[in-house]
């Protein structure tokens, strides 16, 4: 069975008329008139009916959809490859607009605006992009009216991202109305309970791979029985998809107690002053679980700042810039490296893909590689991952 989710509803924007004037009074409503959009017969297909949890996981979703996997494989060569330039013949523009969580310490984000555009221009297609940039955890109320201002200049494309329950409600009322295609960047676990009514593309690297990848490496490095903490970032799909896999592999390893756990947010101060004060309670800590980069770099604070840099040992989650630099340091262990251009490209390619009139070919789903680096590997490795991850944005 193919998965349907190319359907195009073309609805027009019901903000686009709002004049400068009101906004200030429509803005306490657009919450409620967004989430009056969904159709109350909104379709769900029978692969989303008789399973359980939230979302598909990876690999059982590509299992359950072989076609996707296909579609999944020949579209990942396209994302690796060089561009293909695009007929000159076609005249069109393309709208984009990007709402993204980009206000932190990790260059994911802003990393992958560039390679968008970049690849983008090899491929030849005219584009204007409109981003906005917010801290991770944005209450609900504020990204709505950041999303109703966007929709006002009619984007094609709303590349946004999914993590907590706000966010569905968010994402399902504008896939429910069709225009602008919705992209979901930095999830790759497609929801069971949208059954066909699904965004355009899932693009990212998938957190629970990542996270059985520092898993095993740890239990390789570290097999002696210690305590260990892990610091969750918000509440959420993304915290808990980045440190569940972790955390069980632990606790089915004989000797590893885990004494404290913490969603300490996507920030880094915070980070710090909780590992600052578990450390004084358990001076014996052996390993502080990280699913994040600003966390790792608080984490890495406190430890410093503790003296037991000897004996305590975090991790980095992502392999940006600032994770690189402390790998280098001896400020983090270990870190899983994502191929960070491959996210931008993917998405570059699956709207070339579109407009060529071939979306048929784009996966539901792209998920894009790791490397596991050690602060024990040669600059060598570390400098050809980095020219394969940024290959675009470096």
């Amino acid at each position: 069975m193919c998965l349907g989710n190319r359907r195009d509803f073309c609805k027009r924007s019901p903000y686009r008329k709002a004049s400068v004037k009101r906004t200030r009074l429509i803005i306490p409503v657009l919450y409620l008139l967004i989430l009056a959009m969904l159709p109350p017969g909104i379709a769900r297909s029978e692969f989303g009916r008789e399973t359980t949890g939230e979302f598909w996981d990876l690999p059982e979703f590509l299992d359950a959809f072989p076609r996707q996997r296909e579609l999944s494989e020949a579209f990942t060569q396209k994302v690796i490859g060089a561009a293909v330039p695009a007929d000159p013949a076609w005249q069109g523009q393309v709208r984009i607009a990007v709402l993204y969580p980009a206000i932190q310490a990790s260059d994911y984000w802003r990393r992958s605006i560039v390679a968008l555009e970049r690849r983008l221009d090899e491929i030849g297609i005219r584009y204007e992009i409109t981003s906005q940039f917010t801290p991770p955890g944005v209450e609900v109320r504020e990204q709505t009216r950041q999303i109703a201002e966007i929709l006002k200049s009619d984007p094609d494309y709303l590349i946004f991202t999914l993590d907590a329950l706000r966010h569905k409600v968010i994402v399902e009322r504008l896939i429910a109305r069709g225009r602008p295609k919705v992209i979901l960047q930095n999830i790759t676990t497609p929801l069971r309970a949208w059954g066909t009514d699904q965004p355009f593309l899932y693009a990212g690297f998938d957190h629970a791979t990542g996270a059985m990848m520092l898993a095993d490496k740890v239990l390789e490095t570290r097999p002696q029985a210690e305590k260990f903490a892990i610091f969750y970032g918000l509440k959420g799909h993304v915290s808990h998809a980045r440190a569940e896999p972790f955390r069980i592999a632990m606790l089915e390893t004989p000797g590893k107690q885990l004494v404290a756990s913490y969603y300490v947010g996507f920030d880094r101060d915070k980070a710090r002053d909780a590992a600052a004060a578990l450390l004084r309670r358990h001076p014996d800590l052996g390993f502080i679980y990280s699913s994040s980069t600003d966390i790792a770099l608080g984490v890495a604070d406190a430890i410093e700042a503790s003296g037991l840099a000897a004996t305590v040992s975090t991790n980095g989650w992502g392999g940006g810039s600032a994770e690189l630099e402390d790998l280098a340091n001896g400020r983090l262990a270990l870190t899983v490296m994502r191929m960070n251009d491959d996210s931008g490209v993917a998405i570059a390619e699956a709207i070339a893909l579109d407009l060529r009139g071939r979306g048929d070919e784009v996966p539901l789903v792209f998920s894009g590689s790791f490397a596991l680096v050690s602060s024990n590997d040669a600059p060598e490795r570390i400098d050809e991952l980095k020219r394969r991850a940024f290959r675009y944005s470096q």
